[in-house]
Parts: C-alpha cells; sequence; structure tokens
C-alpha cells in the first residue's frame, strides 16, 4: 500500500466531524430564528448554480469550504417557511443516525454483512404492520422512497393475481392486466405500470368527487367495465391516502369492499398519509387501510426522517416474498434457516441494500410514539387553521377541505383576467422572494397554489404571512 493511499484517520474524521456539526448547527439556528430572515431557497439561476461547482477533481481540496456553499446555495427544508414538496424537515437524531450508517456503511441485503441493519429493519417493518392494524403473520420490507415500493407492491400484486408463475414463464400475450386507479394517484403508479409492460390501458381512471377530490367509489363498476371493454383483466385497485396534490384520503373502506366483492388486490399508497394510523384523533380518517393487501408508508415524509426510507407493508406474509425471485447462491445460502428471515436482499430491488430502518428506529426510540402523534396532529391542526383562514378570505378560495396536512387554494383578486396565470406568476414571485416556498397543482382543469405543512415549528402565523406576502407581490393591499 502506498503512503498516500485514501483512508479514514481517526482524528481528522474527528476534527472534521466537529466542524460539519458546528456548520449544520447554525445553520438551524439561522434556519428556525423567528425573524425568519433566511431565505427558504436563495434566488441563484441554474447556469451560476453550475458555474459554482467544478468538474476537475485533482484533491487537496477544503471540505469545511465545500460543505460551507452547499449549506448557502442549498434548498433550506428547515426554515419554517417552506411549505412545498412533501420533503421532511429531519430530526437531528435520523440525521446523525444517518452519519453513523453511512460511516458504518452495512448492506442490509444479506444479514452477514449488516447484523444489526436487518435486525432492525425487521423491528420497524414489524412496528409498521402493527399500526396499521394488520394481523401478526403480516410483513414487509425497507425500501428506496415511494415510487419504487409502489412498483414492488404491484410487482406482488402481478405475481399473486395472475393465476400462474408469472416469474419464471413470463407475461403471455393473454394476460392483459389493468388496476384502477383514482384520477389523482401519484404519476409514480402509472410509471410503475408502465413499467410492467401494460401500457395506456393498464391503467384505468377512477373520476374524483368532485368537492371532496377523493376516488368516487360508485365510479370503480364503470371503470372497471371500461377496463374490460378495452380488452383488460382488472386485478387490482390503487387507492390513495392521502393524494400527493390535494391531500385527500380516498374512502378505503368503500374501495376495500369492491375489491373483496371482486377478488381484486387492494393496495393502498400511503406513502404521505399513514403516518396518520399513529394519532387516535386522526386514525378514524384511514378506516379500512387495515384491510388492505399491501401499503407504501414513506417515513421521510410525517415521520421525521431524513430521505429515504419507505415501507412496503403485506397483509399476508407470504407475499414479501411475491415480488422478486431473486437466484444468488453466492449470497442467499438456502439451508441456514437461522439467517433466512434476516437475508433482505431476497425482497427489494436494491443489491447494495442501505440500512433504512436504523433512523427510523432511533428517531422512534428518542421521539416516541406520543410526540409522533402529537406533531401529526399539530400539522393537521396549523392546515385545518389555515383553511378556514383562506375561506374567510374574500380574495382566496379554497380548493376543498384538507383531510391532512396540505391544503390547495387560489389567489383571486378582482379584476383578474386569468386566475391561472396570476397564480403561477403570484407563485413565482413568492418563491423568488425568498420568503416563502410554495408550489402549485392542477385541479379540475384550473391552477392552484398548494402548500404542504412538515416543519415542527410552522405555525399559523407563518400561513398568514403567506397571504400577505401573495398580495403584496400582486399589488393587492392586505384584507
Amino acid at each position: 500500500m502506498t503512503d498516500n493511499a485514501p483512508s479514514t484517520p481517526p482524528d481528522e474524521f474527528r476534527d472534521l466531524g466537529h466542524r460539519l456539526v458546528d456548520l449544520l448547527a447554525d445553520h438551524l439556528a439561522a434556519a428556525r430564528g423567528e425573524s425568519r430572515s433566511l431565505p427558504v431557497l436563495p434566488g441563484t439561476p441554474p447556469a451560476q448554480q453550475l458555474a459554482a461547482w467544478g468538474d476537475t477533481f485533482e484533491g487537496g481540496a477544503d471540505p469545511i469550504g465545500l460543505w460551507r456553499a452547499a449549506i448557502e446555495r442549498a434548498h433550506h427544508l428547515h426554515h419554517p417557511r417552506s411549505v412545498g414538496h412533501q420533503v421532511s424537515a429531519p430530526h437531528h437524531v435520523a440525521a446523525l443516525t444517518d452519519l453513523l450508517a453511512n460511516t458504518l456503511n452495512n448492506s442490509a441485503a444479506i444479514y452477514e454483512m449488516g447484523p444489526v441493519a436487518t435486525a432492525v429493519e425487521r423491528r420497524v417493518v414489524r412496528w409498521m404492520c402493527d399500526r396499521l392494524g394488520f394481523p401478526a403473520t403480516a410483513d414487509g420490507l425497507l425500501t428506496s422512497g415511494g415510487s419504487l415500493g409502489n412498483l414492488t407492491a404491484l410487482l406482488a400484486m402481478r405475481q399473486v393475481k395472475a393465476g400462474y408463475d408469472l416469474w419464471h414463464e413470463g407475461q403471455s400475450s393473454e394476460s392483459r392486466f389493468a388496476v384502477l386507479v383514482g384520477a389523482q394517484t401519484h404519476y409514480c403508479v402509472e410509471r410503475a405500470v408502465r413499467v410492467l409492460g401494460w401500457g395506456d390501458d393498464g391503467f384505468i381512471p377512477v373520476p374524483t368527487d368532485p368537492h371532496t377530490l377523493r376516488m368516487d367509489p360508485a365510479a370503480l363498476p364503470a371503470a372497471f367495465a371500461e377496463a374490460e371493454r378495452r380488452g383488460r383483466r382488472v386485478i387490482g385497485v390503487v387507492a390513495s391516502a392521502c393524494s400527493t396534490s390535494t391531500g385527500a384520503i380516498d374512502p378505503l373502506t368503500a374501495i376495500a369492499d369492491f375489491c373483496e366483492a371482486r377478488d381484486l388486490w387492494f393496495h393502498v399508497d400511503g406513502a404521505h398519509g399513514a403516518s396518520l394510523v399513529i394519532s387516535a384523533r386522526e386514525r378514524a380518517k384511514l378506516a379500512g387501510i387495515e384491510r388492505a393487501d399491501s401499503v407504501v408508508w414513506d417515513a421521510h415524509k410525517t415521520l421525521l426522517c431524513s430521505s429515504l426510507v419507505t415501507g412496503v407493508l403485506f397483509r399476508q406474509g407470504a407475499h414479501v416474498n411475491a415480488s422478486f425471485a431473486p437466484a444468488a447462491e453466492y449470497l442467499f445460502v438456502a439451508d441456514d434457516a437461522d439467517v433466512a428471515d434476516l437475508d433482505l436482499g431476497r425482497r427489494t430491488l436494491e443489491c447494495t441494500k442501505p440500512a433504512f430502518g436504523l433512523k427510523l428506529y432511533a428517531t422512534l426510540a428518542s421521539v416516541g410514539e406520543a410526540g409522533i402523534a402529537r406533531y401529526l396532529e399539530r400539522m393537521v391542526d396549523v392546515v385545518a387553521e389555515f383553511a378556514d383562514a383562506v375561506d374567510a378570505a374574500p380574495d382566496f378560495e379554497l380548493a376543498h377541505r384538507p383531510d391532512a396536512n396540505i391544503v390547495c387554494f387560489r389567489h383571486v383578486p378582482e379584476g383578474s383576467a386569468d386566475l391561472d396565470q396570476h397564480q403561477a406568476r403570484v407563485r413565482r414571485d413568492v418563491v423568488a422572494s425568498g420568503r416563502f416556498y410554495i408550489t402549485r397543482t392542477s385541479l379540475r382543469g384550473e391552477t392552484w397554489l398548494r402548500c404542504t405543512v412538515l416543519h415542527p415549528e410552522t405555525g399559523p402565523g407563518d400561513l398568514i404571512a403567506l397571504l400577505d406576502a401573495i398580495r403584496s407581490v400582486s399589488g393587492v393591499a392586505a384584507c
């Protein structure tokens, strides 16, 4: 080995680690200050951002300077007025546990490579299944985000409902499958259907109720008939709890009844909203989720974890092995019964599987279920109070009563000729000001502004200030 081979000297690691934590702690203090003076999203044009990062690597760079630049130029999710996308401002224990997991770098694919990672994942999965109301025989896995989670669940659905061993025999020309999905279903479900090779007709949309924006269960029979008219065999229904675009929670019990009557797979994309099962107060909104065949649940959205960690949970534990059928003798030893249940690489697309469960386990252990429940309830309450304020304001319009911590609304000042263009413009100007980060969506063919409240310190006052900021960039006096 040469003297200049890359290595990790413990003293240098300790020194740099302390300095990085100091940088991040200062950033958290600035982002969460009462003045809210730090910009949420620094207004750096793409060309300028690219120019700030060179593409030659000669070594010897100062990591402190690099880290400081990354912090300054990043989107500041720890700012309480970052209320756009569904990405958590992670709890500090989750973030620091990421450092631990990344330094240990154990793979959770097989027990020998990640004894702690695999054991902790089994405990976390068991906890998630229990909270969903699944039976003791339920099982699941952790994977890299909701998109891969939904694909994994639909792969299991296809294998179980195909009527033959599709994994080994392949998909025949007669196996023209389809799923029914709500019109507000996340786009990753359509992607999964296309990855499965089912094309345009494999994805049959079910209309939503125009007032609640939830899937209309009365429309399911017509969608089922439409799939059959197209020569497709429906094998499942995908419900949202809640919709990414609107936060609406589909009527899960009615959908479960429909699936049970027709022997269809019932999948719930609960990436964002499944966490509500932890709250005794909010759990009723997810009534029926315990009847799902599979559920996807993201911890990096509403469980205060850093990205990514997603649970894919199956009510019938045997289905956990239906998505993939790996044959890797050098990894999976068939006659080693003691570790067979802990060789998690059998269940996921990842071969080098990160230790997803460690940060969720550490966060749950630190904050506690009661603490998580209080956090979730507060987010729901803040959004409900904001919805009341929007409803009462003569120059704003509410899309629907929010079910969770997402709300859609729009500015409707007198004399605006094109309300859709107006929403796009005020959103652009508010974000450019650095004071807030919000997103927009399309509902009923119209453009609406959209907020997601995830930061524990975002309060009603922040969102009332958002309304005033929108009025300000519109040249309208505050009401």
